[in-house]
């Protein structure tokens, strides 16, 4: 079989288990590695240590798969209905988190995709890798004709927009390689940079993670900044809006697929009753979505900044419940919240919680509520 027909039924296959997009391009050091540096450099990770832990491996996919020849970029669009509006109590979550983790399904569809290959060409060597790999993904998408990387630094499509997730599938096979894709169609188009309630976008290309609300609500494991709490808004997990207002995703197709469809109150989600989860019943709840990576005690400390931001009174009982949480962190975020709100309820008991507190960060978030 030539390199030519092997990669077209490669892509045939891949588009049977699901991929709505695909494109090959060579291994070789990735363009964009030293605005990866420079931006690592700057401080912009935050409290991703995984990512300059790894610098050196992103260099060269060969860190991922050793004698690695080829790289098959894959999309896969998890775009399903309209987010819904969020009332009284509820928070929202990022559209690729409504159904379970999209990794375990993924992994699975490259698994046959690397299994097919294998049976095509029993010597090949071949992995599979969704988001967890030193691999810039955007940077080879780009590189195997998928589309351009726009001011909100989302790979976009023409015909997918930038609802879909990246896989990749390296192999020491030599492919029939696409052209790079070497448009930019963002023109004069600022809507994403302006809409960002949180500032950001430092300028057009370049995100510091520590301003954006997925990082702070997904990523960060301390205490959100006071000036950026009113920022995340009705976020309770990640947040799509330079998404929502980027042109190219008014026509952007929807997904069909099962595990992208919105479980049953994510869409949105009610924040009081998350008060009331132990560990045991977060871990039943959302132990194989994407919200179990910040676990309850991030899940609680964004849910209690969305109640400060959107105030009901009916929320206070819960606030008060997290205000005696087994969790600092939960304790500072509902400290802030029940400091929103002007019923005495939540007054005395920030009053009767500082009497007992041990924990200084806590106590300082006390104090400033009360104050």
């Amino acid at each position: 079989m030539t390199s030519v027909s092997l990669t077209a039924d490669l892509k045939q296959e891949a588009h049977r288990l699901g991929f709505t997009l695909s494109g090959v391009t060579p291994a070789v050091t990735p363009e964009g590695i030293s605005r990866f540096s420079e931006w690592l450099d700057s401080g912009y990770a935050g409290e991703m240590l995984y990512l300059p832990n790894r610098q050196a491996a992103y260099r060269h996919p060969q860190h991922v798969l050793e004698g690695v020849r080829s790289l098959l970029m894959l999309g896969m669009n998890y775009g399903t209905v309209a987010p819904a509006e969020t009332g009284p109590g509820e928070g929202r979550i990022s559209r690729y988190a409504w159904g379970t983790d999209y990794h375990d399904m993924i992994r699975e569809r490259l698994n046959a995709l690397a299994a097919w290959l294998q049976a095509a060409e029993p010597a090949a060597d071949v992995r599979g890798v969704i988001d967890t790999a030193p691999l810039l993904e955007r940077e080879f998408a780009q590189a195997a004709g998928l589309g351009w990387v726009g001011k909100n630094t989302m790979l976009i499509s023409r015909t997918e927009g930038s609802w879909f997730f990246l896989a990749a599938l390296l192999t020491d096979l030599p492919l029939d390689y696409d052209e790079r894709f070497e448009g930019e169609y963002c023109g004069t188009c600022t809507a994403c940079l302006e809409a960002c309630p949180t500032d950001a976008f430092v300028e057009p290309y370049v995100l510091d993670s520590r301003r954006c609300i997925s990082y702070l609500t997904i990523e960060l494991k301390s205490a959100i900044s006071q000036e950026l709490r009113e920022g995340v808004g009705d976020w309770l997990f990640g947040c799509d809006i330079c998404q929502d207002v980027c042109p190219w995703n008014r026509q952007a197709p929807s997904s069909c697929e099962p595990t992208f469809q919105a479980a049953v109150d994510s869409n949105p989600i009610a924040l009081i009753p998350l008060f009331e989860m132990t560990d045991e019943a977060f871990r039943q709840r959302f132990r194989h979505t994407p919200l179990w990576r910040p676990r309850r005690r991030g899940i609680l400390r964004n849910a209690a900044i969305v109640l400060g931001n959107r105030l009901l009174p009916e929320a206070v009982p819960a606030l008060m419940r997290g205000l005696n949480d087994e969790e600092p962190l939960v304790r500072g975020a509902a400290a802030w919240a029940l400091g929103k709100h002007s019923q005495p309820a939540a007054e005395a008991a920030l009053k009767s919680r500082l009497a007992i507190e041990q924990d200084d960060q806590v106590r300082e978030e006390i104090r400033r509520a009360l104050s």
